[in-house]
C-alpha cells in the first residue's frame, strides 16, 4: 500500500471554474486508499454539488458552517473535529479569497476554520485570473503561507477562463497528489536523506536516427523515486528517455545514454545516503557513432559493439560503503544465480531481481514480481504487486538499512 492508504485527507474545494477538477481528485485519493472528508466553500457550491462528492467519498460533504449547524446540530464541532483528525489538508482548487483567509487566520466560513484548528500539513493549488495571481496581495499572502510551511503546487502557465493564456491555470492534479503524498512523508524514516535513483533505459546511437536500447519504460525507477520521496527524502531522478510524467517534488535529470548515465549518477552519489539503481542501463553501444543517416545497401550490415561503463560497480569502486546501494536485476534464466552473482560483483547491499519473461513481470508492465537478495544472504520474495507497491517495500527495506548506519553520510 502506498503512504495514503489509510489517510484522513481534508479536501477543501474554493470557487473557481477548475473546481470540477475536484471531484477527479477526490476520486483518486479514494482509489488510493484515502479518507476523504470534503469542504466546499459557499462560492464553490456554486460550481460543484455535495452530491458529487458524496457519491464519491460515501462520506458527509460539509459547507455551510452555519446552515449545516441549523439542519443537523450535531455538525456544531464538525470544524474542530474534521481539522483535529486530519493527516493532511489540500485546498483544490485555492482561490485568491480563500489563500487570504488562511493566511490571515480568518474563520468566517468551514475551511478557513478547519483549517485554523488543524495542525496538519497544508497543501494549495492555486487557480484564478492571471491578474489576481501576479497581485501582490495575493503573492504576500502565498509567502506568508509558505513560510509557515504550507507546501504550493502551481499555478501552471496556460488558457485561462476568460479566454486569456497566463498564469494561473491549476497544476496537473498527478502533481496535486505527489505534493499531498510529499507532505505526508515529511518526517518519514527518510527524512533528511538523500536518494538518488535511476530510471528507465538508454539510448546508445548508431546514427542521427537510430539507436541501441531496450524495453525498458521507466516506471519501476519513477514508482521507487515517488516512495522515497514518501518517505521524506530528498530525491535525485537521473533517467533515461522515457515517456513519463516528472513526478512532483523531485529534481530530475534527464540522459540519454550509459555514459551519461555514469557521469550524472556519480556526480549525484556525492553526499548521498542511498543508491537504486533501476535503470535498465544498455550493456554495450556502438563503437563507431555515424554521424550521417546510414543508407540501405542490400548487403548484411555489422556494427562493432564496445562495453559501457557498469555504473553500479564504478560507484561502489569510488564511494565503497559510504553509501547505500540498491541494484536490479532483470533476468530471464537463473534469476537467483544471477542476482547473487551481481551482488558480490557490484558491491550491492540489495539485489532485487526478476524474471521479465514472467507475464505480468516485463518491461512496460504496471506489476511487477521481485525477489530481494541482500548481502546479509536473505532472501525475501514479494507477490507480483503494482509497481508502486513494490517500490514502497524496497525503499523500506533499503530505508532500513540507511538508518542501521546511523547518522548522515558524508
Amino acid at each position: 500500500m502506498t503512504i495514503l492508504a489509510g489517510k484522513r485527507v481534508v479536501l477543501g474545494v474554493c470557487g473557481s471554474i477548475a473546481a470540477f477538477k475536484a471531484a477527479q481528485l477526490c476520486s483518486t485519493l479514494v482509489q488510493a486508499g484515502a479518507e476523504v472528508d470534503v469542504i466546499l466553500t459557499r462560492a464553490a457550491r456554486e460550481f460543484v454539488t455535495p452530491l458529487t462528492f458524496q457519491s464519491l467519498t460515501r462520506r458527509a460533504v460539509y459547507g455551510d458552517l452555519y446552515g449545516d449547524v441549523a439542519a443537523n446540530p450535531s455538525l456544531s464541532s464538525a470544524h474542530v473535529d474534521v481539522g483535529m483528525h486530519a493527516d493532511v489538508l489540500v485546498v483544490c482548487p485555492a482561490t485568491a479569497t480563500t489563500i487570504a483567509r488562511l493566511a490571515h487566520g480568518l474563520a468566517d466560513d468551514m475551511l478557513a476554520c478547519t483549517a485554523l484548528v488543524s495542525r496538519a500539513p497544508l497543501v494549495i493549488a492555486p487557480a484564478m485570473n492571471v491578474g489576481m495571481w501576479e497581485h501582490l496581495a495575493t503573492q504576500a499572502n502565498v509567502a506568508t503561507l509558505l513560510a509557515r510551511g504550507a507546501t504550493q503546487v502551481g499555478p501552471t502557465f496556460g488558457r485561462l477562463a476568460e479566454g486569456i493564456s497566463g498564469m494561473g491555470r491549476l497544476a496537473p492534479l498527478e502533481d496535486v497528489v505527489g505534493a499531498t503524498r510529499a507532505a505526508l512523508g515529511r518526517g518519514g524514516p527518510l527524512a533528511g536523506r538523500r536518494v538518488v535513483v535511476t530510471a528507465g533505459g538508454t539510448h546508445e546511437p548508431i546514427d542521427p536516427v537510430r539507436f541501441v536500447g531496450n524495453r525498458s519504460s521507466g516506471k519501476m525507477g519513477h514508482a521507487l523515486a515517488e516512495a522515497a520521496r514518501d518517505a521524506g527524502a530528498m530525491v535525485v531522478l537521473v533517467t533515461g528517455p522515457v515517456s513519463l510524467a516528472r513526478p512532483w517534488g523531485i529534481e530530475v535529470v534527464p540522459v540519454e545514454t550509459a555514459r551519461q548515465m555514469a557521469d550524472a549518477t556519480l556526480g549525484a552519489c556525492e553526499g548521498a545516503d542511498l543508491l537504486v539503481m533501476a535503470a535498465a542501463v544498455a550493456d554495450y553501444r556502438p563503437a563507431v557513432e555515424s554521424d550521417r543517416k546510414l543508407k540501405r545497401s542490400g548487403d548484411a550490415l555489422a556494427i562493432t559493439l564496445a562495453p559501457n561503463p557498469d555504473i553500479l560497480a564504478t560507484v561502489s569502486a569510488r564511494f565503497g560503503d559510504r553509501l547505500v546501494k540498491v541494484g536490479f536485476a532483470a533476468e530471464t534464466g537463473e534469476v537467483a544465480a544471477e542476482a547473487t552473482r551481481k551482488l558480490h560483483a557490484k558491491g550491492a547491499h540489495l539485489i532485487c531481481a526478476n524474471d521479465v519473461s514472467e507475464v505480468g513481470s516485463g518491461f512496460g508492465t504496471d506489476t511487477n514480481r521481485v525477489t530481494m537478495f541482500g548481502r546479509d544472504g536473505s532472501v525475501e520474495a514479494l507477490p507480483m504487486l503494482p509497481k508502486p507497491e513494490v517500490a514502497t517495500l524496497i525503499i523500506a527495506r533499503a530505508g532500513a538499512l540507511v538508518a542501521a548506519r546511523g547518522g548522515a553520510t558524508a
